[in-house]
């Protein structure tokens, strides 16, 4: 088994919480502050943690996917999210979907993203989203979590490994934010190129 939980060093997000429905409920109620420029915005929180690793290490890819029925596929080939096991044996999943990033949710000089709005972490996805799916692939095993608007709505399911690791952010963003079509698309292709360490490949399934 692992060292206590309470032990576990806060970096990105604060290991002792699972959820903050605070906070979620604060980006909820304020969609346009939060997501400016509403699906590119979101697309863009969640690229953003593919590129630090992609930065930090050798490089990455990552595929972006518009899906028929409005909502987005984010997938790379890093890591995966740091999930780890209590001194009880449970397995724990850094709580990078439901907690602010401590990084920059709070912070006045929060760095921009390549739409110049500042980054305020996945929880926005979340929160902003009707439905979330993460699936996380580590070299000790590969599991799927649900959440909705932002709050988790089953564990850490088991899925078979299949020799890769990486993460699958799917979600379904709030239909009050604009969705990526005509010169939006343009806009994200363009944002997308900010990221030199990281291969980048938009896929539109939409018209099939």
């Amino acid at each position: 088994m692992d060292t206590p939980r309470a032990s576990w060093r806060n970096t990105t997000h604060d290991w002792a919480s699972t959820v903050d429905l605070d906070h979620l409920a604060h980006i909820r109620r304020s969609p346009a502050a939060f997501a400016p420029g509403g699906t590119v915005h979101l697309i863009l929180e969640v690229v953003a943690y593919a590129a630090d690793e992609a930065e930090s290490g050798k490089g990455g890819h990552c595929r972006i996917t518009l899906l028929p029925d409005g909502s987005v596929a984010v997938a790379d080939d890093g890591r995966g999210t740091d999930t780890r096991r209590d001194e009880d044996g449970n397995l724990v999943k850094k709580p990078v979907m439901a907690t602010k990033d401590l990084r920059f949710f709070d912070h006045p000089h929060a760095p921009p993203l390549p739409d110049t709005h500042a980054r305020r972490g996945m929880s926005v996805v979340a929160a902003l989203s009707t439905w979330l799916v993460h699936t996380n692939r580590r070299l000790d095993g590969s599991w799927t979590q649900r959440y909705e608007h932002g709050v988790p709505t089953t564990g850490l399911q088991p899925v078979p490994d299949d020799s890769t690791t990486g993460t699958t952010v799917h979600f379904l963003p709030d239909e009050r934010l604009p969705q990526v079509h005509g010169p939006l698309l343009d806009e994200l292709a363009r944002h997308l190129q900010s990221w030199q360490h990281l291969s980048l490949q938009i896929e539109d399934r939409r018209g099939t």
